[in-house]
């Protein structure tokens, strides 16, 4: 990947005017909510985040100038450390078990889960925000929560959908976007036919990647485990996806299997491929960008199709925040998070992500960026509608670590690539799988 580490520091600017509001550096008014817990930040105190690349300009300087505003009300400096989707996982790993580095971490699905023992129990928190602000979606919830304890805080879902160009379908043959995996299908080879394919990705994406498998196994009926956690991926139904994703493979653009989730982006956006899922950033960098206006009044969103078992099923890609027991600054931790929950900071940084993140507590569902434009329609649910990766099972350290070993992903470009048949493909997923299930 091309994506370039840059770091941000929070400026100290306006420290004094905050100082004037009253209260060492403003804290008391700066950090006090309704039923929320107030965390004094200690003496002296500084903090690191590591976070994932935005794709989206104005969530990350929405983001920043929520970060700053904590900065200049309590004097506490947070350093942001960015790094590729691919490279945020190891980092925190590495982190967690070494006990330095990051205070905290914008981490991926169920990743707290590995190491839950390295994290500062977040309960109170957690706790007070969703009863402050209607509730967390349950989904969401359920990656941030190990039991009755809050292990990191739920922070969004980044919806998946469909993105496409109109004249491109309607060249094909098609009048709407086909509602179900059949007529999917066709559509795909008649984009092929015509020199305008689709493409997904069979590389290690942590997003895109993991979206697609999971849709395709979920829409023919598989699951990688039971709701006792038992692996059951080595299914009839999972041969069944497996066959469905082989045929669309052979209609996209060569080289699929080794896209990250930047390689989708590039390739919409060159003209290489005229389908893809993806976040709204896609509709975004076309919209922003002079040279691709008449490509961003071409494009479409919408819901990936509906397979065999006749209802949408999808991942949609999850982002939590935690903070590491090693900080030497827990108060001031805790401190910012709460400061970036606060309703004006929460609606402003969910705004300026463009429908690019959507919100992980119900209070903050009726921000007008969900109606601001129809292409945000099919993301607008994502955090209502997400289902969690592990599905059957319990989310934990086993549905976390064959998440982050690839296991599903793996399975399908196996298969699609001709490396193993379909059979070889899931008996290679369920020995994978049970390394990490042991019921």
């Amino acid at each position: 990947m091309s994506i370039n580490r840059r770091q941000v520091i929070a400026g100290t600017a306006g420290l004094a005017a905050a100082t004037a509001l009253g209260g060492k550096f403003g804290i008391g008014n700066a950090l006090a909510q309704d039923g929320i817990p107030t965390f004094t930040p200690e003496e002296g105190a500084s903090l690191r985040l590591l976070r994932w690349v935005p794709f989206v300009e104005a969530e990350e300087e929405a983001w920043n100038a929520n970060t700053k505003a904590f900065t200049e009300a309590t004097g506490v400096e947070v350093r942001i450390d960015q790094e590729s989707w691919e490279d945020v996982r190891p980092k925190a790993a590495v982190a967690a078990n070494i006990g330095s580095g990051p205070d905290m971490v914008m981490g991926w699905f169920d990743d707290a889960h590995q190491y839950p023992d390295k994290l500062l129990d977040l309960t109170d928190l957690g706790v007070a925000l969703g009863q402050a602000h209607g509730g967390w979606y349950e989904g969401l919830e359920g990656y941030a929560r190990r039991g009755d304890q809050f292990i990191a805080l739920p922070l969004c879902a980044i919806g998946n959908a469909i993105c496409y160009r109109q004249s491109h379908m309607e060249k094909a043959g098609f009048s709407e976007f086909p509602k179900d995996t059949a007529g999917f299908l066709e559509l795909c080879k008649a984009l092929k036919a015509q020199g305008t394919p689709a493409g997904f990705p069979h590389g290690k994406a942590v997003g895109d990647a993991n979206n697609y498998a999971h849709w395709l196994l979920w829409s023919h009926g598989g699951q990688m485990v039971d709701d006792q956690g038992k692996v059951t991926i080595n299914s009839p139904e999972t041969l069944a996806a497996i066959e469905y994703a082989k045929q669309l493979y052979d209609t996209f653009i060569p080289g699929t299997e080794s896209w990250l989730d930047i390689n989708n982006n590039r390739a919409f956006m060159a003209g290489q491929v005229s389908l893809t899922a993806n976040g709204v950033s896609l509709y975004y960098a076309a919209k922003n960008d002079p040279a691709m206006a008449e490509m961003a009044e071409d494009i479409r969103s919408v819901t990936l199709p509906i397979g065999p078992i006749g209802k949408s099923v999808e991942l949609h890609q999850t982002s939590t925040l935690s903070v590491f027991n090693h900080t030497k600054y827990p108060e001031a931790a805790k401190a910012y998070l709460a400061f970036m929950y606060q309703a004006d900071k929460m609606n402003a940084w969910i705004e300026g992500a463009s429908a690019y993140c959507c919100q992980p507590l119900k209070a903050f569902a009726d921000n007008p960026v969900w109606t601001s434009n129809p292409i945000h329609e099919p993301y607008s649910h994502a955090s209502e509608s997400l289902r969690p990766n592990g599905y059957a099972g319990p989310l934990g350290a086993a549905s976390a670590g064959v998440m982050a070993d690839y296991v599903l992903v793996d399975m399908f470009a196996e298969a699609v690539t001709g490396q193993r048949s379909a059979e070889e493909a899931a008996a290679n997923a369920e020995r994978r799988a049970n390394r990490y299930y042991r019921v």
